[in-house]
């Protein structure tokens, strides 16, 4: 049970790091967690680095979902 919960929020949180990086969302890239990120590479950098992480995420969840 705990194991579908954590990959559906892996999966989610995966979705929404794709989605703030392709619409480029400030209140996103903003954050302090994100800021450190965006002064050393950029923010075009960023945003790449979070499609990524994010397509990861979705990966990750959906293998693990799935038993693989």
């Amino acid at each position: 049970m705990y194991n579908t919960i954590f990959c559906i929020l892996f999966i989610l949180v995966g979705l929404l790091s794709v989605a703030a990086s392709y619409f480029n969302w400030d209140w996103y890239f903003n954050n302090y967690r994100a800021r450190f990120l965006v002064k050393i590479i950029g923010r075009r950098g960023a945003r790449i680095f979070y499609t990524v992480l994010g397509l990861f995420l979705v990966g990750l969840g959906t293998a693990i979902l799935l038993g693989r």
